[in-house]
């Protein structure tokens, strides 16, 4: 029998030996993969998101567009550019006319001295640039009243627009864009200068409901010809058709030929009231007041087949130009409406061009 003193004498001997060998494996080098092995990096943090701008390009849907007006932003940074006012370089005024004589016949071969300038009442003294304008690059915007009241003369409606946007727009010069309106503005094609994209656009038109052509005028004058890329050396215009009667607007209708002056846009109108009177002499009368106020010309065909005619002399009428600018007396960055008045000094010739235009802020 083992002595019991033997016993604890081998238990302390294996409990040192078993220490050992644990210190042993301890002092072992790690594996070679475990010495190189890079320690993992640091999550990134998430990147800072990115602030919306003042003033997004309203995206319309057939539901609404913001038709909000954008002096009600106070965000704007100073001194960015405020695109509700036509900026006027070194304060110069240009303006965009035409000239016909008696019989409606265009006149072109006109020089500065031919004209007279009238700037909120108050005579011109010297017209420092003058300029016959038969070939600069164009931004179209074509607007088409979809409403149900004229829902028997659309199909030839949409016909003549396509036929005008494809004799008007040049590739890689000219662009247009195409909105349909009823109850609210939708925009069917963008800025393009394919013809084949345009003609999409207006045949995706089709008749809805109310009219809310004043809103469809203020949204393409304010979110496209102002915010285009290209500002300068174009010519804007927009061509309106419509029987004239609004009744699903956010905007009056001087709210909406304000945004146009500001866009620097003309206007021309071809009223679908045919045949005339009754209440279509009253909606006229507002197709007139929004092309004379921005220099364009209301169109009253007089049956349906004479809609194309009246695309026809807009396309002569944006080729047949005078572009003129002035200093104006008296002037002032107060953002004040000043009106225009151009008169030829030869009797018979009539003048038509915007009647005026905003001056810059403070």
């Amino acid at each position: 029998m083992i002595p019991v003193r033997r016993i604890f004498l081998i238990v302390l001997l294996l409990a040192a030996a078993s220490a050992a060998f644990c210190q042993s494996i301890d002092d072992l080098p790690s594996a070679p993969s475990a010495i190189n092995k890079p320690k993992p990096a640091p999550k990134p943090a998430p990147p800072p998101t990115a602030t919306e701008p003042a003033n997004p390009p309203a995206q319309p849907t057939p539901a609404a567009a913001d038709l909000s007006d954008p002096r009600d932003n106070n965000d704007a940074t100073p001194g960015a550019s405020d695109p509700n006012t036509i900026r006027v370089p070194v304060n110069e005024v240009n303006v965009v006319f035409t000239v016909t004589d008696r019989h409606n016949h265009y006149v072109k071969d006109l020089t500065r001295l031919d004209f007279k300038v009238i700037d909120d009442n108050r005579p011109v003294d010297e017209i420092r640039s003058f300029r016959r304008e038969t070939d600069l690059p164009l931004q179209v915007g074509l607007l088409i009243d979809a409403s149900n009241s004229i829902r028997e003369r659309f199909k030839f409606e949409q016909e003549s627009a396509i036929e005008f946007l494809n004799d008007t727009i040049r590739p890689r010069y000219d662009k247009a864009f195409v909105i349909g309106f009823d109850i609210a503005p939708e925009l069917t094609q963008d800025f393009t200068d394919s013809s084949e994209k345009l003609s999409q656009g207006v045949r995706a038109l089709q008749p809805g409901n109310a009219t809310a052509m004043y809103d469809a005028i203020f949204y393409a004058c304010r979110d496209k010809l102002l915010k285009s890329p290209q500002q300068t050396s174009v010519r804007r215009a927009i061509v309106l058709v419509s029987d004239g009667n609004d009744n699903a607007s956010h905007v009056t209708r001087e709210e909406a030929i304000e945004m146009a002056l500001r866009a620097n846009t003309i206007v021309y109108t071809i009223s679908t009231n045919f045949p005339a009177g009754g209440d279509s002499d009253k909606y006229d009368k507002v197709l007139e007041r929004i092309a004379d106020a921005t220099g364009g010309r209301a169109f009253k065909p007089f049956q349906l087949t004479d809609v194309a005619n009246a695309f026809a002399q807009i396309q002569d009428d944006l080729r047949s130009q005078y572009e003129l600018s002035y200093h104006p007396p008296n002037f002032t960055h107060d953002g004040r409406y000043r009106t225009i008045a151009i008169s030829a000094v030869k009797k018979g010739l009539k003048v038509r061009s915007r009647t005026g235009y905003y001056a810059p802020g403070e």
